[in-house]
């Protein structure tokens, strides 16, 4: 097997840090300005430290097309994904685990699909505000809506406090059902600042192959990211043959309410559950209750995924991505303000998880650009 497994009685990471949806949402407004220029986009972060050796050596190595990897490069990563399915799969095998409990997860920000160079949703919940504001002309004279429409990021940055009330205030209020309209048609027209793409086709291909490689061999996979469930459920079924029930993620405060003689269920301005951090593990619980035995992260966010992953006996994998590519996509690591990849990395290193290169180990970043 692998070295994939975290060793009995290794300690936690004494500072490793959980970041709240909520402080989540204040730093990607300190990283706005980014959205402007696709030259400022390139490296957002610190990347190339020395100390690290990645999965796959050679950015030359060779494409194996006749598995169901083909996006994969031949390396140490692809190798150590089949071999740990291959070996949990297989009747007989001393680490044979049945289908049941094959429970793959996957954070998505960084993970499934890009981040840079703010969260996805987040550019999502900006332009909420935008749409909102001839029902609060009161937002006239609010320096962070002034800074908004102005395209003054920095001042925008200062005024991140108001920024997020205002962000609060427009994507609360209507339905459950409105609030996943607005969604759908947002994806249907939003475009990348820096493909030019929509946000639903900068998914991962290797990650498409992998999902597919583990549904196949009896996994059962499972999104569990800090976004919002409500912003993940109306498209991740169709991205990544993931359904809606196996969609773990925060939540808004959702109350039943009577609309015209009819129930509803109206979103709150308030957080019922933050999936970060610490709570990642929480959430697989609630939702799953059964522990996974594969986890795929990117960030520090996902430390504790990952770490709840590779506790206990059985069988485990736990994979980073590391973005270190910024040609194809973006460099960024332990300096971002987005996908902060810091202490996560320490603890990889340390304990011999599989550190993904996007650069090394991908043959293919996206899907082809739809006609």
């Amino acid at each position: 097997m692998p070295s994939a497994r975290l060793p009995a009685g290794t300690p936690r990471a004494a500072n490793a840090r959980s970041v709240t949806f909520t402080s989540t949402l204040m730093v990607a407004l300190g990283a706005l300005c980014l959205a402007l220029g696709v030259a400022g986009c390139s490296a957002p972060g610190n990347v190339g430290n020395p100390a690290v050796t990645h999965a796959a050596p050679d950015s030359a190595a060779v494409v194996d097309t006749h598995t169901a990897l083909p996006s994969w490069r031949n390396g140490a990563a692809k190798q150590t994904i089949e071999s740990f399915v291959a070996d949990v799969t297989r009747p007989g095998s001393p680490n044979f685990v049945p289908p049941a409990g094959r429970i793959a997860v996957f954070d998505n920000d960084g993970t499934l699909w890009s981040e840079q160079p703010i969260y996805f949703q987040f550019a999502f919940m900006l332009d909420q505000v935008k749409a909102a504001a001839p029902k609060h002309p009161e937002w006239q004279s609010n320096p962070a809506f002034k800074a908004l429409v102005a395209k003054d990021y920095g001042a925008l940055a200062s005024e991140s406090k108001q920024m997020l009330q205002l962000v609060t205030v427009a994507n609360s209020g209507m339905t459950v059902d409105e609030y996943d309209k607005t969604i759908r048609d947002w994806l249907a027209s939003a475009r990348h600042p820096k493909f030019n793409r929509p946000y639903t086709e900068l998914v991962y291909q290797p990650q498409l192959e992998l999902l597919a490689y583990l549904r196949a061999n009896g996994f059962k996979t499972f999104i569990v990211s800090g976004g919002t469930i409500e912003f993940m459920r109306p498209w991740a079924e169709k991205a990544y043959g993931i359904p809606p029930e196996q969609v773990i993620g925060s939540s808004q405060l959702v109350q039943y309410e009577m609309h015209d003689g009819r129930p509803a269920l109206v979103r709150e301005p308030k957080l019922d559950f933050v999936d970060d951090g610490p709570g990642k593990p929480v959430g697989i619980y609630r939702n799953i209750g059964r522990k996974p035995i594969l986890a795929f992260g990117n960030s520090d966010g996902d430390l504790q995924m990952l770490q709840y992953t590779m506790s206990g006996p059985g069988p485990h994998l736990a994979l980073l991505v590391h973005h270190d590519d910024a040609v194809r996509e973006f460099a960024y690591d332990r300096a971002s303000k987005i996908g902060k990849l810091d202490h996560a990395w320490d603890t990889a290193i340390a304990e011999h998880w599989t550190v993904v290169s996007m650069k090394d180990d991908w043959q293919t970043i996206f899907p082809a650009a739809a006609p």
